[in-house]
């Protein structure tokens, strides 16, 4: 099987669970909004679940597993099954180790972390307090999301892709259940949110297990930290926990600046990133996961030719399906916030100003999506401070472009400089790729987007007219709601489709190809 049938076959697995997982995510936030609003318990919630959760992106899902599987891909293809146990034995120890310590700072130290994550709250000390008890509470999960991370990687490194795909839906149900059974059993019923992440946390983790037992990968203490392959992993890692994570610390400096904008701004900036990071989980993220495992294995094996011409289809792969995203967000941001969050405490205003936000993060949905499939080239080559010094770049670039979009925007500024600077991210990730791997083929990714943007402009039109027909200041006509917006976005996705079709665009005929051949 190619490559390319590899990564989109494990994409399809990955998307599926993720989108299972998205739409649970969107019925816990639809809980979430309706029992705590966009006020100063659903503000305090958010930030305190963000400091642990970027923590996890960073040291977990993000430089653990794409320093990780590069190191463990080689040992499965070049070394002994006996090596290749003990580096995941040394692997889970030293991650344990480190984890815990993390969590107890974490905990320790949550005060001072709230002062720089969200300065602003210190003006409120009820909301302050709140905030840091709240991070108190949720910072086991970190623990227990890391070690998920490295069973993702080892897993994903086997070429199985389901149980890490499938294994956040936990998380949702958790939460859910937790605010809908404990609500009223808590004086502070915001409570209710952050046990329901700690528990979905652990079992999140515990759910790898028999499948990692299934590929006779088993739990050892080994504390020979000063393996080779460690080294390895760590060199990569420390370059890593920024270099990977731009997109996410963006929205982190996003959260310091907002925590001084009016009352709901850091709930509006948060539902807008949901449904933001609901097509990159689906596919940008998906495809990105998929193509680490085989471009570190054309990495390890030398052949650079295969791995530009696999890289140059991912990225290609993921345009066709983001570009359309990111037009079809734009065109029905307001009927997407209004069914999804519009009740209880959630009005019309926080629609209106959620939607304003998802406007100016959509916009930039193509390049961190294009980036996310660029960067793990990276990392396959074992090159991990490409990206950091890129990230640093684009950090310094989102404050300077915050400072000049946030009075006129207000926290639509804030969406809109994590946009330029994710797409600066990506034009240089680019730049600097084709210096490290010679000519790639620019010409045929930028004709590719082009086509893209070019079908997409009358299907955002035509969804845009169809949902126009109706009021999207109310709240209720439910059944109205979802006729009209599913209608909008059918008869959008067919005339992008027959117009894919129509251009004879690549990406389009192989996924056709691909269904095809499974009939």
């Amino acid at each position: 099987m190619s490559e390319n049938r590899k990564i989109t076959k494990a994409a399809t697995t990955i998307g599926m669970g993720t989108l299972l997982s998205r739409i649970l995510g969107f019925l816990r936030d639809m809980v979430i909004a309706h029992f705590f609003g966009a006020g100063m318990a659903a503000d305090a919630f958010f930030v305190a679940f963000r400091i642990p959760n970027l923590w996890r992106r960073l040291v977990g899902e993000g430089s653990l597993t794409i320093s990780f599987i590069p190191v463990y891909t080689e040992y499965l293809t070049q070394r002994s099954e006996k090596e290749t146990q003990q580096v995941t034995h040394i692997a889970f120890t030293i991650a344990g180790v480190i984890l815990f310590i993390l969590t107890l700072l974490g905990v320790l130290f949550s005060p001072i972390l709230i002062q720089i994550i969200a300065p602003g709250f210190t003006q409120i000390p009820e909301k302050f307090q709140l905030t840091v008890t709240l991070n108190q509470i949720i910072f086991p999960y970190l623990f227990f999301m890391g070690l998920f991370a490295l069973c993702m990687g080892i897993l994903n490194s086997h070429r199985h892709f389901f149980a890490p795909a499938i294994a956040p839906i936990f998380l949702n149900i958790s939460i859910i259940v937790s605010v809908l059974l404990l609500y009223h059993s808590f004086k502070i019923p915001v409570m209710t949110l952050a046990l329901g992440v700690v528990a979905g946390g652990v079992i999140q983790f515990f759910f790898q297990v028999p499948f990692l037992w299934k590929k006779r990968i088993t739990f050892r203490l080994n504390f020979n930290f000063r393996h080779p392959a460690i080294k390895r992993i760590g060199l990569l890692m420390v370059p890593g926990l920024i270099g990977t994570a731009v997109y996410q610390i963006n929205v982190f400096v996003d959260t310091i600046f907002a925590s001084f904008l009016p009352g709901g701004s850091v709930s509006y900036l948060f539902f807008a990133d949901r449904l933001m990071e609901f097509p990159l989980g689906i596919f940008a993220i998906a495809i990105g996961m998929a193509s680490l495992p085989s471009l570190s294995g054309l990495a390890a094996q030398g052949k650079i030719e295969e791995l530009k011409e696999t890289l140059s289809f991912a990225f290609r792969l993921v345009s066709f399906i983001s570009v359309p995203a990111m037009v079809g967000l734009i065109a029905l941001k307001t009927p997407i916030v209004n069914l999804l969050f519009q009740r209880g405490l959630f009005d019309y205003s926080a629609t209106e100003k959620t939607a304003f936000a998802l406007l100016f993060y959509s916009v930039g949905l193509w390049a961190i999506a294009g980036s996310r499939t660029i960067v793990p080239a990276f990392y396959s080559l074992q090159d991990t401070w490409t990206p950091l010094k890129i990230a640093l770049i684009c950090l310094g670039a989102n404050v300077m472009f915050i400072v000049i979009l946030i009075s006129p925007l207000k926290h639509g500024g804030l969406a809109l400089a994590t946009s330029l600077s994710s797409t600066l991210n990506l034009i240089l990730l680019f730049w600097k790729l084709n210096s490290k791997l010679g000519k790639m083929d620019l010409k045929k990714n930028i004709q590719s987007l082009l086509r893209s943007i070019f079908c997409s402009l009358p299907m955002g039109l035509a969804a845009y007219l169809i949902c126009s027909i109706g009021d999207w200041s109310m709240t209720g006509n439910v059944v109205q709601k979802v006729f009209l917006l599913l209608t909008g976005m059918v008869v959008g996705l067919g005339i992008y489709l027959a117009c894919s079709y129509g251009m004879k665009n690549e990406e389009m005929l192989f996924l056709l190809k691909m269904v095809r051949k499974r009939k």
